[in-house]
């Protein structure tokens, strides 16, 4: 497995940390590789080109923010 640095907003790590503490989540690495797994799965299914997939993507977070709690 590879190890990678990034840097993620407050309230999401947050967010994250809360999911760990309620036993959704193992642990924060698990919370964001399952977020990460969700986001491919999504893109996988569709089949309109990658510009429309990030419009369509785009208009989606605006209307639900649940892929910022993860």
């Amino acid at each position: 497995m590879e190890r990678v640095t990034l840097r993620i907003p407050k309230q999401q790590i947050e967010e994250v940390e809360q999911m760990v503490e309620t036993g959704e989540y193992p642990n924060r690495s698990e919370a964001i590789r399952s977020a990460v797994r969700e986001m491919l799965a999504e893109q996988d299914t569709g089949k309109t080109r990658p510009s429309e997939k990030r419009k369509q993507r785009n208009s989606q977070r605006r209307k639900d923010r649940s892929w910022a709690r993860v």
